[in-house]
Order: C-alpha cells, then sequence, then structure tokens
C-alpha cells in the first residue's frame, strides 16, 4: 500500500526541478508504477513463464478479487469499458428498435456501445446539482421501445441508482450502470455498479484502477446473465471450441489481469488519498465563489475526477496555462451535438442544462500521487484567478 512516507520520498524527489519548471500535470501515472513497479513486473514475467496469454489463471483470480472488492457474485473480464457495455446489452437482449435512455454529458464510449448493439440512446437532462442522470426525467422519457436505462456514475461520483432502479421495476426495464470513473464509490452502502442488473467498469489507464492499456469489467449477481456474458466475450463458447450463441471476441488478456491484480491491491489505500486531495480542495477553496461539487449525500465519491464549473472557462484555462498548471476538461463536446449523433438526438436546445455544464466544466488536477505544494499551487491559481475578477 501507498503509505505517507513514500508518498513524501516521491514529493521529496520531485521538489529537485524548481518551481519555475514544473508544469503540475492533471494526471501522471509513473510515480504509482515506480512504487509498484517490482511487484508488476514479477507478474509480467509470470504470465510470461507460463505459456497461457488469453483467459487463464491471471484473468480467473483477477475476476475473483475484483469481485470481492465491489462485494458481488460474479465478474467477467472483458478487453475494454466499453465492451463491457456492449456485451451487458447484448445478453439483456437489447438491440435494434429498441431505446437506452441515458445522458449526454458523459463520455462517448457509452453511446458507441449503445449504436455497437443496434438501439437507440435516448438522452435525457441532467440534474444542475450534481451533474447526474436526472431522475425525475427518466419517466418522462419511456415510451415503448425502451429496454433500459443506462447511468453514468460521473466523475466518480455516485449517481442516484436507487431512485432509478426503483423506475425501472416498476416499468420491467433493465438498469445497467456505467461504472468506467467510479472504481471505489459507495452508493448507500453498496458499491457502485451492483445495485442495477450489471455494472460495467473500464481499466483505461487513466482511471482510478487503471491498467496499462484496455481492459473493462462486467459484474453481476445474476449467474445465468454471468454465464451468457463469458459466452460472449468469447466467440459464444462455453468451455469448448462450439459457438452455442453469436458472440464476440473481447476477452481481458492475462498479461493486462495480472497487472491490474496487482494494482488492485493499491486501491483502497488511492481511494482514500484521492478523498484527502478532495477534501483539501474543499477546505481550501470554501471561501472562494466556486461552482463546486456537490458533496453526495447518497453514498461517497471515489473522486476520479474533481470538477468546478466557470462561466469564463476559457479566460480560467489561459490563467491556468500561465500558472504553469494542467488541467481537463470533461467534457467539452456534449455528445448528442457530436456529427454522429445529430440525426438521432434532437440537436441544439435538447439538453440546455447539459448543453450548459459542458461550456463550464474544468477538472482539476486529482490522483493519488499528486504533490501537497502542487495542490497548494492549485487552490493559489484559483485565489488570484478570482482576485483578478475572473469569475
Amino acid at each position: 500500500m501507498i503509505d505517507d512516507t513514500q508518498l513524501e520520498q516521491i514529493s521529496t524527489a520531485k521538489q529537485r526541478v524548481s518551481q519555475t519548471e514544473r508544469i503540475v500535470p492533471a494526471f501522471d501515472y509513473l510515480d504509482g508504477f515506480q512504487l509498484q513497479r517490482s511487484k508488476i513486473l514479477e507478474a509480467i514475467a509470470r504470465v510470461l513463464d507460463s505459456g497461457t496469454l488469453i483467459l487463464g489463471p491471471e484473468v480467473t483470480a483477477f475476476e475473483n478479487e475484483f469481485a470481492q472488492y465491489v462485494n458481488c457474485k460474479h465478474a467477467i473480464g472483458v478487453s475494454s469499458g466499453t465492451d463491457a457495455l456492449v456485451v451487458a446489452l447484448r445478453v439483456l437482449d437489447i438491440g435494434s428498435g429498441h431505446e437506452v435512455i441515458t445522458v449526454a454529458n458523459g463520455p462517448v464510449p457509452t453511446i458507441a456501445a449503445i449504436r455497437a448493439v443496434g438501439a437507440t440512446p435516448r438522452f435525457i437532462d441532467v440534474d444542475p446539482n450534481n451533474l447526474q442522470m436526472d431522475p425525475q426525467l427518466v419517466s418522462q422519457a419511456i415510451t415503448s421501445a425502451t429496454r433500459c436505462v443506462l447511468p453514468i456514475h460521473m466523475y466518480g461520483s455516485p449517481a442516484p441508482v436507487f431512485c432509478i432502479e426503483k423506475i425501472c421495476r416498476e416499468h420491467g426495464l433493465a438498469l445497467v450502470e456505467d461504472c468506467a470513473q467510479a472504481h471505489g464509490t459507495i452508493v448507500g452502502d453498496q458499491h457502485a455498479g451492483t445495485i442495477g442488473k450489471i455494472g460495467c467498469f473500464s481499466f483505461y489507464p487513466t482511471k482510478n484502477l487503471g491498467g496499462f492499456g484496455d481492459g473493462g469489467m462486467c459484474v453481476t449477481e445474476d449467474p445465468i446473465l454471468a454465464a451468457r456474458m463469458r459466452e460472449q466475450r468469447c466467440y459464444g463458447f462455453r468451455n469448448d471450441r462450439v459457438a452455442h450463441v453469436e458472440g464476440l471476441n473481447c476477452r481481458l488478456d492475462e498479461l493486462q489481469a495480472a497487472c491490474l491484480r496487482v494494482r488492485l491491491e493499491y486501491l483502497p489505500t488511492s481511494i482514500a488519498v484521492r478523498r484527502q486531495i478532495a477534501f483539501y480542495y474543499q477546505e481550501q477553496l470554501a471561501c472562494l465563489d466556486l461552482q463546486m461539487p456537490l458533496i453526495p449525500s447518497c453514498g461517497e465519491s471515489s473522486w476520479h475526477q474533481f470538477v468546478v464549473r466557470f462561466s469564463r472557462r476559457d479566460a480560467w484555462i489561459q490563467w491556468f496555462a500561465k500558472q504553469q498548471i494542467s488541467v481537463g476538461i470533461h467534457y467539452e463536446h456534449p455528445v448528442h451535438l457530436m456529427p454522429a449523433y445529430l440525426r438521432i438526438a434532437g440537436g441544439p436546445d435538447a439538453l440546455p442544462i447539459t448543453e450548459q455544464v459542458c461550456k463550464e466544466v474544468i477538472s482539476l488536477p486529482i490522483f493519488p500521487e499528486l504533490r501537497r505544494d502542487d495542490m497548494a499551487r492549485v487552490c493559489q491559481a484559483l485565489r488570484s484567478g478570482v482576485e483578478a475578477g475572473l469569475t
């Protein structure tokens, strides 16, 4: 586990670089890798020496360990977070002619997965306070073609999935949770991804639990769905070379699984550090007139991103650049206004809150190895920007 001494060693080493030369990174996995390097290289060597590279003991072990982490019975490793969503929708028999209710202020992969199975996304607006799917709008969006509701736990903050699950139950709809940003997110007393029929996780390198390439996971309590997802990820096979159903090739490989097993050991501590950083930002910036992230009342955020809203975003981006601070935008372009989806999404002004917040959001640096003095620089840049009249 990463402890304060190790973090301090990293901080001390980085301080050898002068403040005028350093840029505060928005994300950097290299320090965490250095702490885990020997274990990760041992894991890679173990796989290469084993003679098994696909669907072997490392995948099985990681699936069991991840299922234990989220407290769910079944976990099925796949090749990406997008494929996790595709597999989930396929085994729920969602396809052509069906609609999936979701939001447009998140990443494209969620919508790409819906389209990949032939279904149509039905976009609804978000709650302006927490930027999550608005449950009040879910019922209004249901049509005779609706088969599924797909909320995203945006930025690692819990979406109101208990309210959404109740609506799904009343209308006979499937609930699939997009948990790509939600490793370590708690909803009520459950881990995100365990409330709906299926939870879908990504192990893209920037995620809270990131690999060294692509990877994903589906989790479920349903043994029948679990068996069907195992078929789907490997050509429809059932521990044989016979296609019993039309399946895909989207398996999690042994190398990624072995590396992710190592990184999973460190995840509880890294989530705790993210929460400490978020608390520091909240405490230091409380006196400023900023639209800060809402602290969830229905659970605990894993703080994949710390998102602040600015009416003059472009000016703030330039300001951060002058202070040599890297920031992100998650996400700048609402999916329903992208050229690929305009014909099915209703066009401009269809989702006024979504369109507004996507013009305002900036993600401040937050990752487990972020230096304490860098956190202070971020806060000072915000204070001086407010003093300069950028709000």
